[in-house]
């Protein structure tokens, strides 16, 4: 594989299983070529899946801003700071800023897929035989509300949130542990309606 064109292969969906099968050379490449095009999402695919691929390159400080735990927050002082209110405690996973009406979502960083040129989120999908049993909770049907709020507004924003996965569960129904949300990284995007689902989407490929 020709690892200075691994970022730009179109047909390629980043996920942090996808990374995670990379070699190390390949991770670090796959993160340089993200930092020049500015995509924070696939920077941090990359740090999470590079500890296990030792020895890492060296890393300036902005370059691991994703991995400073001094820049994460808890999910509520995050959202206060971006001018919400979480209605439903830490059920909420989002939230709508009373200034100008905008919808912030919480984004699970390590669920964040890139494909084609541009990256993309599942925000909700229904509980289909059980396959989603937090749609069917507060949150999720909080969060439903919020997607058709965005999807009509057409712009919402995303705050990424980092920890760890607890297997079986979505992370925004239950996670072993959650580290916080990175404070300096705000994700503006479209929320699309694909079935019935709700799909953030960002990036070169969803504004074509």
């Amino acid at each position: 594989m020709d690892s200075s064109k691994i970022f730009h292969e179109p047909s390629r969906r980043w996920t942090a299983e996808s990374v995670a099968r990379l070699c190390g050379d390949d991770i670090r490449q796959l993160r340089e070529n993200a930092l020049a095009l500015g995509d924070e999402a696939v920077v941090a695919l990359c740090d999470s899946a590079l500890p296990a691929h030792e020895p890492a390159a060296p890393r300036s400080a902005a370059a691991s801003r994703s991995q400073d735990k001094s820049n994460l927050v808890p999910r509520r002082t995050a959202f206060q700071t971006r001018g919400v209110t979480l209605h439903e405690g830490m059920a909420s996973w989002g939230g709508v800023r009373s200034s100008d009406g905008m919808v912030v979502f919480s984004l699970w960083a390590q669920d964040i897929r890139y494909e084609g040129g541009a990256c993309s989120y599942l925000l909700w999908a229904p509980n289909v035989a059980g396959s989603r049993p937090w749609s069917d909770t507060r949150g999720g049907k909080e969060r439903l509300q919020h997607c058709k709020l965005a999807h009509e507004r057409g712009s919402a924003e995303g705050l990424l949130v980092y920890g760890t996965r607890r297997q079986g569960f979505l992370p925004e129904d239950r996670a072993s542990t959650i580290k916080g949300v990175d404070r300096d990284v705000v994700i503006v995007f479209q929320v699309v309606l694909r079935g019935a689902e709700y799909w953030a989407v960002w990036g070169r490929a969803s504004s074509s």
